[in-house]
């Protein structure tokens, strides 16, 4: 994988969680899979002003679903309802879902999210 492809990766729930205009703006940036200098200032750029946006419930909530997609399918019952619950009571100030989501990334060893600054922040939480 190329840098700047890696770099997204890592990146991707966490700029979600913070802003989702700089989201969809690195999006496309990195549709195409053609990066230049140019592209990578603006990728730079969009990450400050990600990191400059506290997460609201609206977009911690938007993250983290799409990190429950990796589980969906291979959480037990009793997983599924402490998701959906903590999932309820999520607020940027009572966050124990994003703890709960980086102990589902190491048990079930989801290479991706492993590698995912959203869930290696969300472990140092708890």
């Amino acid at each position: 994988m190329i840098k700047w492809q890696e770099d997204w990766a890592y990146n991707k729930y966490w700029v979600m969680a913070h802003s989702q205009a700089c989201y969809e703006q690195i999006r496309l940036l990195a549709k195409d899979n053609m990066w230049s200098e140019q592209k990578e200032t603006e990728f730079e750029h969009l990450l400050a002003q990600a990191a400059s946006q506290a997460p609201t419930t609206k977009t911690l909530t938007n993250a983290y679903q799409h990190v429950w997609g990796y589980f969906k399918k291979i959480c037990t019952p009793q997983e599924k309802q402490t998701y959906l619950l903590l999932l309820q009571k999520l607020t940027p100030q009572d966050d124990e879902l994003g703890p709960f989501l980086s102990g589902l990334t190491n048990k079930y060893q989801v290479t991706y999210l492993l590698n995912s600054r959203l869930m290696q922040e969300a472990q140092a939480q708890s």
